[in-house]
């Protein structure tokens, strides 16, 4: 289905510990979580707060188990705080990825974001920026952009539920704001499904702008109840929204095809968040990558 060598088959650190909910997996260690992405057959990994960050110790750590590193989440401040702050945080950001080899950097705008707090339901208080946001937000990431550029490297926006890119209107207008050249999409399956988004047509849409990718799939039961019962983004989390591709209610196969025929090049990175005392970090990394070898062929 792809061509050869054009994909690369990753898995975030979010199944074994989660950066926002530390309570969750906090017993999990960075050896453990790595030794078991590789022993799930992934080849690379996006980066945690557990990682060090010390470029020779997580290099040889990685190394010794055949992982590279994908990429790594940067929260963005484009639209509520002065620009040169996010600036000189980013450019820390870039240069560490830089010298770990990654040709990506994951950014997400974290101003009014509700993503991280845990009693505000995430329908009912979704932030919606005004046009003063989106002109910071806009002029902003170009600025990140022509950072990452610089390095010969891509930003790549994460559109993302409990923010102001989450949904397809939002995104459009992002993609539509900003210059190819400087701002490019990660897609991510599970918050396009969970927001009520068509994963396909923001797929096809804008294939050519995709230069990342997120697998997770959702339990439709759970996303449900969390309208129903007005949960946080981080409730929904701990009761199980997300899972690993092929455990959930999304058809990947579609998915798989349309990237393959446009020749997506790149990472294709699991990122499931559960609390791993319910499931199992290497039991369901084991299941993802089963699933991602039979239905997609790599």
């Amino acid at each position: 289905m792809f061509a050869a060598e054009s994909v690369k088959i990753g898995i975030a650190p979010i199944g074994w510990t989660n950066d926002d909910m530390p309570e969750l997996g906090g017993g999990n260690t960075f050896e453990q979580c790595v030794s078991e992405m590789a022993l799930a057959g992934f080849a690379g990994t996006e980066i945690g707060n557990k990682y060090p960050r010390e470029v020779e110790v997580l290099r040889k750590a990685l190394h010794l188990r055949n992982l590279e590193v994908a990429s790594a989440w940067f929260s963005a401040y484009l639209t509520v705080k002065p620009l040169e702050e996010t600036v000189e945080a980013f450019i820390q950001h870039r240069d560490f990825l830089h010298a770990m080899g990654s040709k990506v950097i994951v950014v997400s705008e974290q101003g009014h974001s509700i993503q991280g707090e845990m009693d505000t339901p995430l329908f009912d208080n979704k932030p919606v920026f005004n046009n003063e946001d989106w002109k910071r937000l806009t002029e902003g990431v170009h600025r990140l952009g022509e950072l990452a550029r610089a390095k010969d490297m891509h930003l790549v926006y994460h559109h993302h539920m409990g923010t102001g890119v989450q949904t397809t209107v939002e995104i459009e207008r992002l993609m539509a704001s900003t210059d190819p050249e400087m701002v490019s999409l990660l897609y991510d399956t599970g918050h396009l499904v969970f927001s009520g988004e068509d994963p396909l047509y923001i797929l096809n849409r804008y294939m050519d702008r995709i230069k990342h990718v997120h697998l997770k799939d959702v339990r439709k039961d759970v996303a449900r109840r969390v309208i129903e019962e007005k949960l946080s983004f981080l409730q929904a989390v701990k009761e199980g929204v997300f899972t690993v591709p092929g455990d959930g209610c999304i058809p990947f196969e579609p998915v798989f095809q349309s990237l393959a025929t446009a020749g997506y090049r790149g990472w294709m990175l699991v990122e499931a968040e559960q609390d791993p005392a319910r499931a199992n970090p290497l039991e369901y990394a084991m299941k993802a990558r089963q699933y991602i070898l039979q239905q997609a062929g790599v």
